[in-house]
């Protein structure tokens, strides 16, 4: 139900949006969020929105990344500045409803340095 893009090589410092489009309306979402997992790490969550717009972030990517929803386009993102070679993961798209959990596919961001 969810598809994640947008993923790619950037260099440290660069910027890229991710976008993640649902088969269903967004709007009956819970609460939608971006993780990532790094090789050898365990999933993190780094952004989340909820229905009414509040978006909250862990401070490792505070300031720094951007969470918003298009609820005329069913469609999420992730703008993602000031870009550190530590943000290099695999991010997914997730979106939670009663209680249960979508995952879009992942997309690979890699940050050189």
């Amino acid at each position: 139900q969810l598809q994640a893009s947008g993923g790619g090589l950037v260099q440290t410092g660069g910027s890229l949006r991710l976008s993640c489009a649902a088969s269903v309306n967004i709007i009956t979402f819970n609460r939608l969020g971006w993780y990532r997992q790094a090789p050898g790490n365990q999933r993190e969550l780094v952004a989340w929105i909820f229905s009414d717009g509040m978006a909250n972030y862990p401070d490792s990517v505070k300031g720094r990344f951007t969470i918003s929803r298009d609820n005329a386009k069913n469609t999420m993102y992730l703008q993602m500045n000031s870009l550190k070679p530590e943000d290099t993961a695999v991010y997914y798209c997730n979106a939670l409803k009663g209680g249960s959990y979508y995952w879009g596919q992942g997309t690979l961001v890699t940050v050189s340095s």
